[in-house]
């Protein structure tokens, strides 16, 4: 299956939401913390739109590895280790981002929230608009 077209309708959408995450989150960080608040907004917008290219990427590539010899165990091997490079990733950035004097926590939160729900739905969208054929052809 193509997923190409998908896979770049849902990062477009994606990218639209985390630019907004980012503008809004600005704005409203700014208003609640000062500049930390904004850093926060950012940089939780931008840690979002990282782990979205990753997702798209590792799809990228497993369908890549997988095209001459189709084999599902190596697919989602692929997928799931990209998740789970993005887990630790995750946990890595928050340790270190513990008690960082630029960073309120409550902004980064509410921003990283609101942009991993936003990606999320636009990635239904960009699913459920796509012309995806049920039956292979004859």
């Amino acid at each position: 299956m193509k997923s190409a077209p998908i896979l770049t309708r849902a990062l477009v959408y994606g990218s639209t939401v985390t630019v907004a995450v980012a503008v809004i989150g600005s704005i409203i960080g700014f208003l609640v913390a000062g500049a930390p608040g904004v850093a926060s907004a950012l940089f939780g917008a931008a840690l979002t739109a990282f782990f979205m290219g990753l997702t798209t990427l590792s799809i990228l590539v497993a369908q890549r590895v997988t095209a001459h010899r189709p084999s599902p165990s190596v697919y989602f091997a692929i997928v799931i280790g990209a998740w789970l490079l993005k887990f630790v990733v995750f946990v890595v950035v928050l340790l270190v981002l513990r008690g960082a004097p630029w960073i309120d926590p409550y902004v980064f939160f509410f921003s990283v929230i609101a942009a991993v729900v936003g990606s999320l739905i636009a990635d239904v969208v960009a699913v459920a608009g796509a012309q995806i054929s049920h039956v292979p052809p004859a």
